[in-house]
């Protein structure tokens, strides 16, 4: 059932299944990105009404609202508690309150987990300390097995983003594109502070305009172990909901 699975408050991707009419109250909307997919807009819920019926407040693009289309299909993906949960809907009505722009959907397809390689990344800063694999910790990923030598010295770094899936971070770690490092970082999560040891690919390296010599990494998880990336997910739901409550409480 919806409720069971989500939640006001919770982050909410969207997808058009068509492409969408331009309507110029708020700006003209973008059908695609930059990439030429389908645009996907990120939002949250504002209220879960019935089992097939929820609100959701319409995304903000470039400080403008997209004006989602009354019986448009749109594809959604879920945030919730225990996991990514996919469905299509159908927008019934939207509406202004408080200066909070709404759109109401029903569901076109029963909610089901949803399994991507993609995740929502969490802007932060963590202190973080990695270095480069030796050849035997190489070796044993790719034999599915993830070992780490002791002792070793590590260079300090710090993460600008996490999410269930990598991460990205500023250092001058001498790290280039392809590489395999190890890295070591430690969250906060539920009340409890826990160091988690990953290993990770480098995906991109990019020196940064306004400080030379220093350099962002992008790096994608090869040793994805299921629990700890759930708390990964769990530790970006409680610190959404810990800076939603602070902007609140102002």
């Amino acid at each position: 059932m919806l409720s069971d699975f989500v939640a006001a408050g919770q982050i909410v991707e969207i997808q058009a299944v068509n492409p969408m009419p331009e309507e110029g109250a708020e700006g003209k909307q973008e059908e695609t990105g930059d990439s030429g997919e389908k645009k996907v807009y990120r939002t949250k819920v504002f209220d879960v009404l019935s089992e097939d019926q929820l609100e959701i407040m319409m995304p903000i693009e470039k400080g403008k609202v997209v004006l989602l289309p009354v019986d448009g299909e749109f594809d959604l993906c879920f945030y919730a508690e225990k996991g990514l949960y996919q469905c299509y809907a159908r927008v019934l009505d939207r509406y202004k309150s408080n200066n909070v722009y709404i759109v109401v959907m029903e569901l076109s397809s029963n909610l089901r987990k949803h399994q991507r390689r993609e995740f929502y990344r969490f802007g932060c800063a963590l202190g973080m300390n990695s270095r480069l694999l030796e050849k035997e910790e190489i070796a044993a990923l790719e034999q599915d097995r993830f070992y780490v030598m002791p002792g070793l010295p590590l260079k300090q770094s710090v993460v600008v983003d996490i999410s269930g899936g990598g991460l990205r971070f500023i250092g001058n770690c001498g790290y280039e594109a392809g590489d395999y490092i190890y890295c070591t970082y430690t969250l906060n999560v539920r009340g409890q502070q826990k160091q988690y040891h990953m290993a990770g690919k480098i995906l991109s390296v990019r020196e940064l305009e306004d400080k030379p010599d220093t350099f962002e990494y992008r790096i994608q998880y090869t040793n994805p172990d299921v629990d700890e990336r759930e708390e990964i997910i769990k530790y970006i739901f409680e610190e959404e909901r810990r800076q939603r409550h602070k902007a609140t409480s102002k």
